[in-house]
């Protein structure tokens, strides 16, 4: 199974379930979206999230985080 799909696979078990919960590829990887918006994801064996601006701040001042970047343009953390 590849990393992304193990990845993939830790996140639908640890998401409760939701009528408006969704799953589709994006960026290379699979996606989960919540009413539509993407909320976290991963690439390869790389977890994405989505915090908004604060949650962003702190998440940052955490060793091995940083900001998802798939284009060379981070996302803003809105």
């Amino acid at each position: 199974m590849p990393s992304d799909e193990t990845l993939a696979e830790r996140v639908r078990e640890a998401l409760p379930p939701a009528a408006d919960l969704g799953e589709r590829k994006m960026f290379g990887g699979p996606a989960f979206l919540l009413g539509g918006h993407m909320f976290c994801g991963g690439v390869h064996d790389e977890l994405t999230v989505r915090l908004g601006q604060d949650g962003a701040a702190e998440a940052l001042r955490h060793p091995g985080v940083r900001p998802m970047d798939f284009t060379g343009r981070p996302m803003k953390s809105t």
